[in-house]
């Protein structure tokens, strides 16, 4: 196939029998594991700066408002300028909290952040680990960012961050049972956990066509599950400002907000990076059918091409969220999930189920 010129598994293959030559397997392993977590923290900063400025031009679109327009073109530098204040920003000890916990919670949340990234595949050959559970490996260790957000709310001594910290733990906990139904529903139509079969199980057409009905409900249901399970509005009870002052991360100032910060930005990327893998193909092309001429134009777009456009416009939807609809109050928000979200799901699934036995899906 013609995007095969953008497999990057020749690549990484070379980069691996090149250091195997030239050192001990031992320092082999520990060279490519620096390479890998030196891109992937590069990685990180850059997306996570991009997001935060990306959604406040969004938020200005919406709201008939210019947002970042002073520092650079179109205000580009603004959040690096955010960074580097926040980098040199004073460490407030916080009276009567536990130091070590306090300290601890957004490392956790950071370290799960980069166990996520790990299994997302960006382009053909092109991620850190292939599991052959991924689609379970990405649903048991995002849920373990509650931790983090549960030590922070702990650990501050204070009675608005443990309020939203139990609020968050409430929301994770709640809609992370619609994630994993959604996931499960795509799981069954694919036939493997593994996240480089079901991409290419979409070679002929991305399962949100292929799955009929089921595949587009199970979409809607991630992308609100998603939304909740981010933190983000109109689920943002962790964090309302109105009522909370800044939520489970009220207490922490300079670097340790900052990790916090961009965590919430790299957990949206995750959800819509996932969301793309498993129902927009990933890094699939667009393909109609018998339409070859048309089919062999979109083999030439790179697939990381196709894998951040797909994503990017999971986030821009996301966003959107965000700044359209109010913010619910929490019964209203577990209503949502245990009431109409959960039993949606769990009758999707054996729709699905049938579908797939049936043999009626494409």
């Amino acid at each position: 196939m013609p995007f095969d010129i953008y497999d990057f598994t020749s690549l990484t293959q070379w980069i691996d029998t090149s250091l195997k030559n030239a050192m001990s397997p031992f320092w082999t392993t520990v060279t490519e594991m620096v390479i890998v977590g030196v891109l992937f923290l590069l990685f990180y900063a850059v997306i996570g700066l991009f997001l935060v400025y990306a959604e406040r031009k969004v938020c200005a679109f919406l709201q008939n408002r210019l947002g970042p327009n002073r520092l650079g073109p179109y205000g580009i530098f603004q959040t690096i300028a955010d960074l580097i204040k926040l980098l040199f920003k004073e460490l407030i000890p916080i009276k009567n909290a536990d130091s070590f916990l306090f300290n601890l919670a957004p490392y956790i949340v950071i370290i799960v952040n980069f166990m996520v990234l790990a299994a997302i595949p960006f382009g053909k050959g092109l991620h850190a680990i292939d599991f052959n559970i991924g689609v379970f490996y990405v649903i048991a260790v995002s849920s373990m960012s509650v931790i983090g957000v549960l030590l922070a709310g702990w650990s501050s001594n204070s009675k608005y961050s443990l309020l939203g910290a139990m609020r968050s733990g409430a929301m994770i906990v709640s809609y992370e049972l619609s994630i994993g139904l959604s996931l499960i529903t795509m799981v069954i139509l694919a036939g493997s956990m593994q996240l480089s079969e079901i991409i290419e199980a979409q070679r002929t057409g991305w399962f949100i066509f292929k799955g009929h009905i089921p595949a587009f409900i199970a979409f809607i249901v991630y992308i609100i599950a998603g939304t909740a399970e981010t933190n983000r509005g109109p689920f943002d009870l962790a964090e309302a400002e109105s009522e909370l002052t800044a939520g489970y991360h009220t207490e922490y100032s300079g670097i340790k907000f900052a990790f916090f910060y961009l965590a919430e930005y790299i957990n949206m990327f995750i959800v819509a990076s996932i969301a793309a893998t498993v129902f927009l193909g990933g890094w699939m092309p667009f393909h109609v059918g018998a339409w070859d001429g048309f089919n062999r134009i979109m083999d030439f777009i790179p697939p990381f091409v196709w894998f951040f456009g797909k994503t990017f416009f999971v986030i821009w939807v996301i966003m959107l969220f965000k700044w359209t609809f109010p913010r619910l109050r929490i019964d209203q928000l577990l209503t949502l999930e245990w009431k109409y979200l959960l039993p949606i799901n769990l009758v999707n699934v054996l729709v699905m189920a049938l579908i797939v036995l049936m043999g009626w899906h494409f």
